[in-house]
């Protein structure tokens, strides 16, 4: 590949990178982040980051999606990197558009197969944590406590329609 410039490609409407010489254009695209809120019991699993952005913080198991790796994978492969927890999901709870960061979050609804949980690589800390035990001023990310509401909003229903992002949390354009 040559030099690299950026321009807007024949047929399209946004500027690209290409390559000067061959034309290949190099689409950045958002990141797709996954997790799960994970329940046992009355219990849901929360894990305390032992790396930055917001390193001591709790936040929901989740990560980015690898490549050639499903959604629904990434969602059991992150909780059990995170937490050592193996989950079974049972519903798409969330799907949250970062415009800001360039990212979109798919969260999940598991539940834990065992309750045994422990740090992973990742984590300082892995707990069971009551809902009235909730960390809320120590969650790292907005988008943690969207989906723990939700996740309150819906906890009794069978069937519901996954959240987007609350009102007015559409995030500052790219």
């Amino acid at each position: 590949m040559g030099p690299v410039i950026e321009q807007i490609p024949a047929g399209d409407t946004r500027p690209r990178l290409v390559c000067g010489d061959c034309g290949f254009v190099n689409y950045v695209n958002p990141r797709v982040v996954v997790g799960a809120v994970c329940l046992w019991q009355d219990r849901i699993l929360l894990c305390r980051r032992a790396i930055e952005p917001r390193k001591g913080f709790w936040t929901l198991p989740a990560g980015y999606l690898e490549l050639n790796e499903g959604t629904e994978d990434a969602a059991r492969r992150e909780a059990y990197e995170e937490a050592r927890a193996t989950i079974d999901l049972t519903a798409l709870l969330a799907v949250y558009a970062l415009k800001h960061i360039s990212q979109v979050q798919l969260i999940y609804l598991a539940r834990l197969t065992a309750p045994a949980v422990e740090a992973g690589p990742e984590s300082a800390e892995a707990a069971l944590i009551a809902w009235d035990d909730i960390p809320w001023r120590e969650l790292a990310f907005p988008s943690v406590r969207w989906a723990l509401d939700h996740y309150r909003a819906v906890r009794d229903q069978a069937v519901f329609a996954p959240a987007t992002n609350p009102p007015g949390e559409g995030g500052r354009p790219i």
